[in-house]
């Protein structure tokens, strides 16, 4: 069963594409028709294509992985920064900083001066140091955050990236590249599908339109990390019993003396009894 169909990408507007002039002519497979010099999207296409993505998206939560989600146009940063915080995937809605990817280490550096400056407030180091100085760090804190806040639980380079407007984000979209890192991305009809892995044809510039593929996506992402979870639960069940086990072996109780005297005893009977039938 498709997780979208027809009518709600018609009725959000995602088969709107660009002007007749501005078209890529790479994206000619996608395109329906033209409309008032307007390219119409073929939105049967659309579907396939974000079945296709939702699918991928499941499996890479499902083992865990991490998408990085990219748009810093005004029409998509807000959808996608609630859509990405609700499944616990990192996401970039402000400015795209320049080897966020290439040059992670030195990304992941600034993310970790965040948390010593937020060691600094707390450790009664601000107490020491002049208000210029405090207000020069407190401002400094507050641009880190603002850039980076929402990458600081990404430890590691994602498995995949996520773009809405894959010209705007054409900087991140060719650092995944250079690093073999898969890119799935909603492509307009001015855009390059050309070294897009999961191209999903769609109007990128219409908030209800990119809300209703987020929609579906982020519902394939839920789905696989619910069924990580159920897998964890089932394995750690599946041990348990081994565990129990072994605990029961080791608090066995000790004989008593008694109990040593007559098991002695019995074996004594059992020698004299077999040397008598012999």
């Amino acid at each position: 069963m498709s997780r979208t169909n027809f009518d709600q990408l018609l009725e959000a507007g995602c088969h709107f594409g660009h002007l007749k002039r501005k078209w890529n002519p790479a994206m000619a497979p996608y395109i329906f028709m033209e409309r008032n010099d307007i390219h119409i999207i073929d939105l049967h296409k659309t579907v396939v294509k974000i079945d296709e993505a939702a699918a991928a998206m499941k499996s890479i939560a499902k083992s865990g992985r991490k998408i990085l989600f990219v748009a810093t146009k005004k029409q998509a940063k807000d959808v996608v920064a609630d859509k990405a915080q609700a499944v616990g995937m990192p996401y970039i809605t402000e400015r795209w900083a320049g080897g966020m990817l290439t040059n992670f280490p030195t990304i992941r550096k600034a993310v970790k001066k965040m948390t010593t400056i937020d060691k600094m407030n707390t450790d009664g180091t601000f107490d020491n140091i002049s208000k210029r100085e405090k207000l020069q760090i407190t401002r400094q804190r507050e641009k880190l955050e603002k850039n980076l806040g929402s990458i600081a639980d990404l430890t590691r380079l994602p498995s995949a990236l996520f773009v809405v407007d894959v010209m705007k984000e054409h900087i991140a979209v060719k650092e995944a590249q250079r690093l073999g890192i898969p890119v799935f991305g909603i492509v307009d009809t001015n855009s390059n599908p050309n070294g897009i892995d999961f191209v999903i044809p769609a109007n990128d510039d219409a908030t209800k339109s990119v809300d209703v593929i987020l929609s579906a996506l982020v519902e394939a992402i839920q789905e696989g990390l619910e069924e990580r979870k159920v897998e964890k639960v089932d394995a750690e069940a599946a041990e348990a019993p081994v565990v129990k086990e072994r605990k029961h072996r080791v608090a066995k109780r000790p004989r008593t003396q008694k109990e040593d005297e007559e098991a002695l005893n019995a074996n004594v009977v059992k020698k004299f009894v077999k040397d008598d039938e012999e």
